[in-house]
């Protein structure tokens, strides 16, 4: 065997050995979930992540290849947080509610932490129509921006173990909100009239509001709606005075 050879077959042993601790290590993060739900653990644990992080980030300095093994980690860390996502939700979790109810915020998160797809329809709509949501309903009307969020959740069949985070009046279908449930869990936000109107009374892409960003108009328009939402939903969720991550942690009990 020349040097070569040699050099090659080393790099082979090196591969078994990095696939025998993968699989080692995928191991013991499925132990780990399975640990934390049967003892009534939180399963979203930030601060420990971030102490992990920083104990490879000690351990690392003043390696050669300190930076392409920080890359490699962080896919290492981002498939782990796959298999959390598939340990917990062999399905779609599809966010409902009023606007200003946090689906954004919420679908932004469990992203993060599970690594998982996020389908924002209306950003999605606005990018297949080139144009910003009030527009499509300034030119086209309401019907055809709600057609297009029927046809957008029919493709949505097609997904698995993503976040779909729904426009407002999506769930007003009855439509919309089988092909929700086809492949899915709909999780409802709301909060009281007054928290959305804070968070959404400096927006200028709401058009349902049209006008009529006050809190009187909320409240009337939230109790039209609330009924097709609760109905909708699988679980419900109140996000007043909630941080995001208790608001995902909640919904990771309920569902």
């Amino acid at each position: 065997m020349n040097d070569l050879e040699m050099y090659r077959e080393q790099l082979a042993m090196c591969d078994d050995r990095i696939i025998d601790i993968l699989e080692e290590r995928n191991s013991i993060i499925e132990k780990i979930m399975a640990y934390k739900q049967e003892y009534g653990m939180p399963l979203l644990q930030p601060v420990q992540e971030e102490k992990q992080k920083r104990r490879r980030q000690d351990k690392l300095k003043g390696y050669r290849y300190e930076q392409e093994i920080k890359n490699v980690f962080s896919e290492i860390v981002r498939n782990s947080k796959r298999i959390q996502a598939r340990h917990l939700f062999d399905y779609n979790i599809v966010l409902i509610g009023f606007m200003g109810a946090g689906k954004s915020t919420v679908s932004e998160y469990l992203s993060t932490v599970f690594a998982m797809d996020v389908v924002e329809m209306d950003q999605v709509i606005a990018e297949r129509e080139g144009m910003s949501i009030p527009d499509i309903f300034a030119t086209y009307g309401e019907e055809y921006f709600r057609n297009r969020e029927t046809n957008l959740l029919k493709e949505m069949q097609l997904r698995k173990q993503a976040v779909i985070s729904c426009g407002g009046g999506a769930a007003l279908r009855e439509e919309n909100v089988a092909e929700m449930k086809k492949n899915g869990r709909v999780v409802l936000l709301t909060a009281s009239p007054q928290t959305i109107y804070e968070r959404v009374k400096d927006s200028t892409d709401r058009p349902i509001l049209n006008g009529n960003n006050n809190i009187e108009f909320i409240t009337e328009l939230m109790e039209k709606r609330r009924e097709k939402y609760e109905k909708a939903a699988d679980i419900v969720i109140y996000t007043d005075g909630k941080t995001v991550l208790q608001i995902c942690e909640e919904l990771i009990a309920k569902l």
